[in-house]
């Protein structure tokens, strides 16, 4: 071939390669959660009155690594813009319990709701689904020679952590983020999040499907000695997605733990259990009630004496009042304690939440003594008489 023909040729090649890749790149999918272009994604946002909306169209927010680190701390740049991992039970919303908005900390797309939180027991805040399609964005990871899932936020691209299979249901999903990725807004303040997106939205609000603030899940209250203990049990259990310890029988000016250690407050030391009913049944959470304590120590569980470790059951209306009767009249009829059962039974009229630093103690302090020796061993028994209650996490996985 002459050396003209061959110049030709090869130019004939160039022009066609760069045609076909203008064509590629004008017939591409749009990037997960576009609507329209590479320019906007479908989410779903707050509006002036505090309503999720959605889904509407919302720009993207694209910043160069200069900006990014004028509006982030350090930490919160290193996660989200630079895709690092926090280390694991140090996250400042890892025990957060509030209800509320988790929204990205980079630019502020609302990105997961309270009422799919749970505690997952791997050091990170898990959530079992987004507070809206499009809002969080998932793509391949293949890096440190692993196959996993990243998750971003949909707006910024911001990264926020993995999502794994091993979450309750009804999803059967662990979105697990770090803490520095996320900014919380409580739910009385959800008007401070009102996006200029929301305007094309009808002025009413359409909720997002699936996502209602308005929780699905049901509550237990249960009394059955030192808090420690008996919250260790119940974490464990599949369809449970929080538990909190506190006070409850007494008066609100004396719930706090010094006062209530005296045993003249009327209050006992209790858990507050938040469960999704779909999964696991108010009597089978009695079952484990039951295991988890000695019910026939009067006002006593072992060491601790006092009215305050009382074996209770608070009752928020009558089907859970017949359900402790009913299950203390079949452990009764066949025998199933050596002495009689002496639970009581008890109006709930309120639940106070303990101090902070009672609230997971067995998990942040799995080598105190007391854990050791007495919380440790419960929590064992009730895995060993009810595995098919057991949460299947995989701690290894981590994030």
């Amino acid at each position: 071939m002459q050396p003209a023909r061959i110049a030709l040729f090869t130019a004939l090649v160039l022009v066609t390669f760069a045609v076909l890749m203008i064509y590629s790149s004008s017939n591409a999918a749009p990037p997960d959660g576009a609507k329209h272009d590479a320019k906007t994604v479908s989410v779903h946002v707050f509006n002036r009155e505090g309503k999720l909306v959605g889904p509407v169209n919302s720009p993207r927010v694209v910043k160069t690594p200069a900006e990014w680190k004028k509006l982030l701390t350090p930490e919160q740049f290193a996660v989200i813009r630079s895709k690092g991992t926090e280390r694991p039970f140090c996250g400042r919303l890892l025990d957060n319990k509030e209800e509320g908005v988790y929204t990205c900390v980079a630019c502020g797309l609302p990105l997961f709701a309270s009422d799919s939180k749970f505690h997952s027991g791997t050091g990170w805040p898990s959530f079992f689904q987004p507070i809206g399609k499009g809002n969080v964005a998932e793509r391949a990871d293949h890096s440190h020679g692993m196959t996993r899932t990243e998750i971003n936020c949909g707006r910024c691209d911001g990264h926020l952590g993995h999502v794994f299979d091993d979450g309750p249901r009804p999803t059967g999903l662990r979105f697990c983020l770090n803490s520095e990725s996320l900014n919380f807004t409580p739910s009385t303040k959800l008007a401070e999040l009102a996006d200029p997106a929301a305007e094309s939205a009808p002025s009413t609000g359409t909720p997002a499907k699936g996502v209602s603030m308005q929780s699905s899940t049901e509550t237990a209250v249960f009394a059955g000695g030192c808090f420690w203990c008996t919250e260790a049990a119940f974490e464990q259990l599949l369809g449970v997605g929080d538990v909190e310890s506190g006070y409850s029988g007494g008066s609100k000016e004396t719930a706090n733990y010094p006062t209530v250690c005296t045993g003249a407050t009327g209050h006992a030391e209790a858990i507050r259990i938040t469960y999704d009913p779909k999964v696991i049944r108010f009597d089978q959470l009695l079952d484990v009630f039951f295991d988890a304590h000695d019910p026939t120590q009067l006002n006593q569980q072992g060491h601790d004496i006092g009215t305050q470790y009382r074996s209770a059951v608070f009752y928020a209306n009558e089907q859970q009042k017949k359900a402790v009767e009913d299950k203390i009249a079949q452990l009764t009829a066949k025998h199933a304690f050596k002495k009689k059962i002496v639970t009581t039974l008890e109006p709930l009229k309120e639940f106070y939440p303990a101090e902070v630093y009672h609230q997971d103690y067995a998990r942040l302090n799995p080598n105190q003594p007391y854990i050791l020796s007495t919380s440790y061993p419960k929590a064992c028994k009730v895995r060993d008489k009810h595995p098919e209650l057991m949460k299947k996490s995989d701690v290894a996985k981590g994030q």
